[in-house]
């Protein structure tokens, strides 16, 4: 279910507001409602509860799926955090004063009073994502500064939160220092800072102040009931820039008076898509805190930010060290959120298998900074981008991003968002809508003060005008009571003046100190009128808001770490790339061991006792060997991928996934020396499947018969193979060949009737399939045997004797009868085909070539 998904359900059906009450309800405590409900409901264990089944377990699991995408699994748009987050960076900022100018402490004492206040979940998931917040590899910019081990790239856990201490970090204190002026602030809108704990003894901020877009900054990831978030991290400077430049694209006057809610949201529509233009002036793209390169184009990236979800490539990035013997890659960087370690570990199973001859060692040289060199051998002369393009390709070294910035939206009046996929500019609009009204609600909390200032201050400046009168007042009154009410009668003060008047101790009398309290008060109304005017402008706002944003950026200045690229070099590369072009010879027997050699003799050959040649296919180590089985499928590997043996070779069963029963009846290759009419370009689709082109016919045991292209397997398949025909239930294929047009072919039954026709009236099928019916035999009858009509078959009969049949030597005649009887008495017992000849990789094959191009 998308997010938008319960946006709707939300809005349309009253029942499920319940849902978001119990959210609310469980003050952000995890698991509550989804997991208090289902135990009670007021009647106990053993109470019964009349309703309808369906619709209680819709209710409650409702319950509990809101309750983790908004308390759990999704961050909020406006501070970036998730509650487990938040409730720890104000652990450390309000309970324990760990600022960035504090001493570590344990983060046992964090993770405690986290759990014991504020998070009633375990105390490994909440040291677990204070881990995260301090980890630079994780984090773009780090919320705590962890002293101890916290973890590595490799893959390394942290040590025990018993070893580790923390605190914040500088950054993590523009999150909250605004956050005291909001405690007891309610903004004119409903926007509510603080709701009570889980156990109601204290209070927990629901979202805290933050003055830069940190949701953008250091990106999100979580998976929720039927949706999930992967917001990827950016540059602070860039987000900041394009948080500026939104300023100028906020919500005009026009469209917040527009009463019509879809004329309204077609005014936004085009009013972020026009603001996303610029804000892509300032954002690149993502900012990764390992770095990488990221493919993607200008396109791309705008589609990305404005639908809120796409996918890019991420790749680590290297350079080339160059020495006396040997050719070094430095690979300096890898793909976000990828163990190094398991790169490593990669790359060396590739380097054993000898899949890149020219690859010839790794090693993991890296201290903070990744540092992975692999070794070349200069004797190959592979270039060194054409071994990264097939790292690229086949190990983690480049990985596929997904994007979806779903996060939570507030919704007036409600302490819980709701789940939704913004863009990049609504992303930055619900910020800077939140900051203008924390920027509001910090200048009214500071004009309080002022006032409350300023009017004590009033006070001592009218006493101060009658100074000897005062004193004289204070010293002929009985006690503090009596002189307070005295003062407030002689000046007309009231009682916060007076017994702040009272209060004051006798050096502030001086006349130096006098002028000083005359100063502030005249500073303090100053201080007061400016803010004052501030408020009453909104675009003075805009003008505070934009100053401090641009402040931040110098105070925190980072270079980019991802670099942005629409090249893939991974295109260039092909999988013949690092294979050595030499002919070979491949075996493969009759009881399914298949071996590579350069050239094979089959009478000195190893082959396993009883065992017997059943193909012969001969090609260059770059093109393929295509095995046919009797149930159907079709299996292509290159000839370079067949293991070489000297011995009786590998079963076929260790390169593929077989099925039961399953075994090879016939091979071909793809080598345009023995398969001459691949040594042409491929034709269009369709055109293979039509005349003069060479096809395979497939006979099963049953009578039926059928025609296919090779051209779709061509190509080397998966360890499952591809289909080329299908057999009925209890039927196999007993043979595979190729047919030219002109060519016929040669069943011989069990029962020792032979039929010939031509190969054309068989079907050829496009698809896998049955085929058609190429012998009508008896039901106790089956085929024995099928070749091309040229092929001399020795048929052994079960009464005894031998006897030779050459299909050719019969008039061919239509398919589908019962053949000649070529003897009256005995079955066939066993047919035997010619020995596979070992096939010629001349150049100078010419007759078979020019029959490909008639």
């Amino acid at each position: 279910m998308s997010p938008r998904d319960w946006t709707e359900d939300l809005a349309k059906d009253p029942e499920l507001m319940d849902a978001r009450k119990a959210a609310e309800e469980s003050g952000g405590a995890g698991g509550g409602p989804g997991m208090g409900s289902g135990m009670g409901g007021g009647a106990g264990m053993g109470g019964v509860i009349a309703g309808d089944l369906a619709e209680e377990a819709r209710r409650k699991y409702l319950n509990y799926a809101l309750s983790v995408i908004t308390a759990r699994a999704i961050p909020d748009v406006r501070d970036g955090l998730k509650p487990v987050h938040r409730r720890i960076v104000y652990t450390m900022f309000e309970d324990l004063g760990l600022t960035h100018e504090a001493r570590h402490r344990k983060s046992a004492k964090v993770v405690g009073d986290v759990i014991g206040k504020y998070h009633p979940h375990g105390d490994t998931a909440v040291y677990e994502a204070m881990v995260r917040l301090a980890q630079d590899f994780a984090m773009r910019m780090p919320l705590v500064d962890g002293q101890g081990n916290f973890g590595s790239i490799d893959g390394d856990s942290a040590a025990a939160y018993r070893y580790t201490e923390a605190r914040l970090t500088r950054i993590a204190s523009e999150l909250l220092s605004e956050l005291p002026k909001m405690r007891g602030e309610q903004d004119s809108a409903g926007l509510k800072w603080f709701r009570p704990t889980y156990d109601g003894t204290g209070e927990e901020p629901i979202v805290i102040p933050a003055r830069f877009p940190q949701l953008l900054v250091n990106g999100s990831t979580g998976i929720a009931v039927g949706m999930a978030t992967n917001i990827p991290p950016h540059n602070l400077g860039e987000v900041i820039r394009a948080a500026v430049t939104m300023i100028e694209h906020m919500p005009t006057a026009a469209e917040l008076k527009e009463k019509d809610a879809s004329k309204q949201e077609d005014l936004a529509r085009g009013r972020r898509r026009a603001a996303l233009k610029e804000l892509l002036k300032g954002i690149k793209g993502p900012d990764f805190p390992t770095g990488g390169r990221l493919v993607a184009t200008r396109k791309e990236l705008a589609g990305l930010y404005e639908d809120g979800k796409g996918s890019c490539k991420l790749q680590g990035e290297w350079k080339l060290r160059e020495e006396d013997k040997s050719t070094f890659i430095v690979i300096t960087s890898v793909p976000y959120g990828i163990e190094k370690s398991a790169l490593v570990e990669e790359i060396g199973e590739i380097i054993l298998s000898k899949k890149i001859p020219a690859l010839i060692g790794v090693q993991d040289l890296s201290t903070r900074d990744v540092h992975v060199e692999l070794e070349l051998s200069r004797k190959s002369g592979t270039e060194p981008e054409l071994v990264m393009a097939y790292l690229l390709k086949n190990t983690r070294l480049q990985v596929t991003v997904k994007f979806d910035f779903t996060c939570l939206v507030p919704v007036p009046g409600s302490e819980v968002g709701r789940p939704a996929r913004l863009g990049l500019a609504q992303i930055l609009e619900e910020f800077l809508s939140f900051r203008l009204l924390t920027v509001r609600q910090r200048f009214e909390y500071d004009l309080r003060k002022l006032k409350e200032r300023i009017h004590i201050l009033e006070g001592f400046e009218i006493v101060f005008d009658a100074l000897d009168e005062a004193i004289k007042i204070i010293r002929r009154s009985e006690g503090k009571q009596d002189a307070a009410g005295k003062l407030m009668k002689a000046f007309r003060l009231d009682e916060i003046q007076v017994d702040a008047i009272l209060e004051t101790k006798l050096y502030r009398l001086a006349k130096l100190e006098i002028e000083k309290i005359r100063a502030e008060l005249a500073e303090k109304r100053a201080a007061a009128k400016k803010i004052e005017a501030i408020l009453k402008s909104e675009e003075k706002l805009w003008a505070v808001i934009r100053g401090e944003l641009e402040e931040l950026a110098k105070a925190y200045p980072d270079p980019r770490r991802t670099r942005i690229s629409d090249e893939d070099v991974t295109e260039e590369f092909t999988a013949e790339s690092f294979i050595v072009a030499e002919d070979a010879i491949v075996l493969i027997t009759r009881d399914g061991w298949i071996k590579r050699q350069r050239s094979i003799n089959l009478a000195s050959t190893r082959m396993r006792e009883g065992d017997e040649a059943l193909a012969l296919v001969g090609g260059s180590t770059r093109e393929c060997v295509v095995l046919f089985t009797n149930k159907g499928s079709a299996y292509t590997l290159r000839i370079h991928d067949v293991p070489q043996s000297t011995g009786h070779g590998t079963p076929v069963q260790q390169l593929f996934k077989f099925k039961d029963g399953e075994r090879v009846v016939a091979a071909v290759g793809t080598d345009p020396r023995v398969m001459p009419e691949f040594g042409f370009a491929r034709p269009e689709l369709g055109e293979e499947y039509e005349e003069p082109y060479p096809h395979m016919l497939a006979v099963t045991k049953g009578g039926m018969a059928l025609r296919f292209t090779l051209w779709p397997h061509r190509d080397p398949s998966t360890s499952r193979g591809r289909m080329f025909g299908k057999a009925r239930e209890g039927d196999e294929f007993i043979a595979v060949f190729k047919v030219y047009a002109e060519d016929d072919v040669a069943a011989l039954t069990r029962q020792g009737r032979l039929l010939v026709a031509s190969s054309q009236e068989v079907s050829l099928l496009g698809g896998p399939g049955l085929g058609v019916i190429l012998v009508k035999l008896d039901d106790d009858d089956e085929l024995a045997a099928a070749a091309p009509s040229t092929v001399e078959m020795q048929v052994e009969k079960a009464t005894g004797g031998t006897q030779k049949v050459v299909g050719k030597q019969y008039r061919p005649v239509t398919r589908g009868g019962r053949g000649v009887e070529l003897w009256k008495r005995g079955a066939v017992k066993k047919v035997g085909l010619p020995e596979p000849a070992v096939p010629s990789l001349e150049l100078g094959a010419a007759a078979p070539v020019e029959r490909a191009k008639k």
